[in-house]
């Protein structure tokens, strides 16, 4: 473990989508009929690589991708409308072991906040629809910074809100931007890889790699023994 590791936590930093709510999948579904309905393929490949960025960046990726011609704001706009569709007839898909680490964290009365590309207005709906905004303090916006995601700012700023600094925190997150901006920001990343498994590049920046909330929370659990047999409790 590093120095910033092996302090004694005080906050936990969720990511949205992807990590606590299981919407990747249904953009990617969104994505392709809304293409197709315009003439063009959206591959998983591709979308792949969307992963982890704001509006603004998506919009420049796939002008890059398709062409100038590609009516991107507007294809943008469609998928976001047919994710709400979905999730008002199906309800919010929560990722697993969602709730048994936030009641945990909560118990154990970490620190927690949300730092997500996503913007505010739809951040409150989910998680509010989705009945867990009460965990946490406060959310940190893809709309309230100036630099996304690889950048540290969401990160640093979420540290910020709750008062810990960033060797006091956890970042939980699935995609590869996310690592990164979590490593820029020196705080641990546990990443839970949803539709991309990060490249060993990738995973060297992170502190641990596991497949679900789960086993993040064992992780957390694991460093709590660790610590008091240090004598950091």
């Amino acid at each position: 473990m590093t120095a910033g590791e092996i302090m004694k936590k005080k906050a936990v930093i969720f990511d949205m989508d992807g990590l606590m709510i299981d919407s990747e999948r249904v953009t990617y579904d969104g994505y392709v009929k809304i293409c197709s309905e315009y003439n063009y393929e959206m591959t998983l490949d591709f979308y792949k690589t969307l992963l982890g960025f704001r509006t603004n960046v998506i919009n420049e990726k796939l002008k890059e991708h398709f062409g100038n011609g590609f009516p991107s704001e507007e294809i943008i706009r469609r998928v976001h409308i047919y994710i709400e569709q979905v999730f008002s007839e199906k309800g919010i898909p929560l990722k697993t072991g969602l709730l048994e680490i936030l009641q945990y964290l909560k118990h154990k009365n970490y620190k927690l906040v949300v730092a997500t590309s996503s913007h505010r207005t739809r951040v409150e709906k989910i998680l509010k629809d989705a009945g867990i905004s009460r965990y946490f303090e406060g959310y940190v916006c893809g709309d309230e910074v100036v630099n996304g995601k690889p950048d540290k700012e969401i990160f640093i700023k979420a540290c910020e809100k709750v008062n810990v600094k960033p060797e006091e925190a956890y970042v939980l997150e699935d995609s590869e931007m996310g690592v990164l901006a979590a490593y820029n920001a020196n705080i641990s990343c546990i990443c839970v890889p949803d539709m991309k498994y990060p490249t060993e590049k990738i995973k060297a920046k992170t502190y641990k790699v596991v497949d679900n909330l789960l086993e993040a929370l064992d992780i957390i659990k694991e460093d709590e023994k660790r610590l008091e047999g240090l004598g950091y409790a």
